[in-house]
């Protein structure tokens, strides 16, 4: 086979043999004496590349599905011109796979004494940190005959924040929250209320809401009003075991609970609620207590940022014995878990009644669309098979959410679309209804 490229060069000149090796040629060629005089004064020229100074800048966060731009700058110490590839090499969840060879490939030209910049744009694809591995910079001489090569390690972390989508549901349950604080006023006092005012007496009014102290010091009769209470605490608890592992869609079941979780926390912070976050399976993940309104959601997608799913059964028991601990005193506990049968009814409901007397629990469980869709299938035998399956798996949802209602528990069943604004109408109700 003919040679090609520098080597077909090479060996159309060659006379006088000389023996040159380059790594990736596959033996020695003969050329002639002037040539090879050209290759090694080339590769003397070529800029050394261990001496390079290397330095990292930029973005250390970026939501899931946005960019990050880290910029790696480069000095040239030597008296030669830097004419180089540099590839700066990050792991493959750090952008799509069509962006890598674009993104993390760069061509630089440095004088000598100088330095330049160069920008690497990030696309991750997963959550979580994002370390960069190495820097491989590869000098070229004049002619481009022979090239210099080494790496560098440059440390640099971005840390991969959940996206929040549902922050687009967050101005419609805001605005529902001012109008069951500011209009919704209540003539009985419930277990989430507090007094409100007073206003005069209208007939049919509840005559147990007579204050009759305010009455004696004023010419008619006046009645207190309450409101929802506020600086309730809210518990999120994360079920970080196996089952939050299965995907619905492009994505396992914990993420679409994440999402859920904040929104909650942006309107309860709001509320002026208290919100705290605890993630376990088999022991404790993750957990943020005692944050400041202000401070609570960036506390919140940090922890989150680095939980990934474990493939364990998730300990029932320790997680209620972390939750009481986390919530002594009386809470609304929100579990983002599964309401597959065998999990519930084996681990949860032998000591849901732990929580249940203490506590206001609120169950909010991820359900796949595609089971809805099967529901729905006919016209052929494996479609009518896969109708009956899907009906079946929506008949034990269906009697496991019924049990956990008949104890006391507030049940929100959706998919990941639907549920992080049904979880924020469930707790929305339980506010207008007094029971935080």
């Amino acid at each position: 086979m003919a040679p090609t490229g520098r080597a077909a060069l090479l060996a159309a000149l060659g006379s006088l043999p000389v023996g040159i090796w380059e790594p990736g040629w596959t033996g020695l060629l003969a050329v002639n004496a002037p040539l090879a005089v050209a290759c090694v004064c080339d590769y003397a020229l070529a800029a050394p590349v261990r001496a390079l100074g290397l330095t990292r800048s930029g973005d250390t966060s970026v939501r899931l599905g946005d960019t990050a731009d880290v910029t790696l700058t480069v000095t040239n110490p030597s008296r030669r011109p830097l004419r180089a590839r540099v590839r700066d090499a990050w792991p493959p969840s750090s952008w799509t796979p069509s962006t890598e060879t674009e993104a993390s490939r760069h061509r630089l030209t440095i004088p000598a004494g100088e330095r330049r910049r160069v920008t690497t744009r990030l696309r991750p694809t997963r959550r979580g940190d994002r370390r960069a591995d190495r820097v491989t910079v590869r000098s070229y001489g004049p002619l481009g005959l022979f090239t210099r090569q080494g790496t560098h390690k440059v440390p640099w972390t971005v840390r991969v924040l959940p996206p929040f989508t549902s922050r687009k549901h967050l101005p419609s349950k805001l605005a529902r929250l001012r109008e069951l604080d500011g209009r919704t006023s209540v003539l009985t006092r419930g277990e989430g209320t507090e007094f409100d005012s007073l206003r005069a007496y209208v007939p049919g009014d509840d005559t147990r809401s007579i204050d009759w102290r305010a009455t004696a010091r004023q010419s008619e009769v006046a009645v207190r009003t309450w409101r929802p209470e506020r600086d309730r605490h809210i518990l999120l608890v994360l079920d970080t075991g196996r089952t939050s592992a299965g995907r619905v869609g492009d994505a396992p079941r914990l993420d679409a609970s994440m999402d859920a979780a904040l929104l909650l926390a942006a309107l309860a912070s709001r509320a002026g609620d208290r919100v705290d976050l605890l993630a376990y399976d088999r022991r404790v993940r993750a957990l943020v207590q005692g944050r400041a309104a202000g401070d609570l959601l960036p506390s919140l997608v940090n922890a989150m940022a680095t939980l990934e799913p474990e493939l364990v059964e998730t300990d029932a028991r320790g997680l209620t014995a972390a939750a009481l601990r986390t919530a002594p005193r009386r809470s609304l506990i929100v579990l983002l878990t599964t309401l597959d049968a065998t999990p519930v009814e084996e681990g949860l409901l032998p000591v849901l009644s732990r929580l249940t007397q203490r506590h206001t629990v609120l169950l909010a469980s991820v359900a796949d669309p595609h089971v809805a869709s099967m529901a729905q299938g006919r016209g052929d035998v494996d479609a009518v098979y896969e109708a009956a399956a899907a009906a079946q798996a929506r008949t034990e949802r269906d009697r496991t959410a019924e049990q956990l209602r008949r104890r006391g528990v507030t049940v929100v069943d959706a998919t990941p679309e639907e549920l992080a604004p049904a979880l924020a109408d469930a707790y929305l109700e339980l506010k207008s209804a007094g029971r935080l």
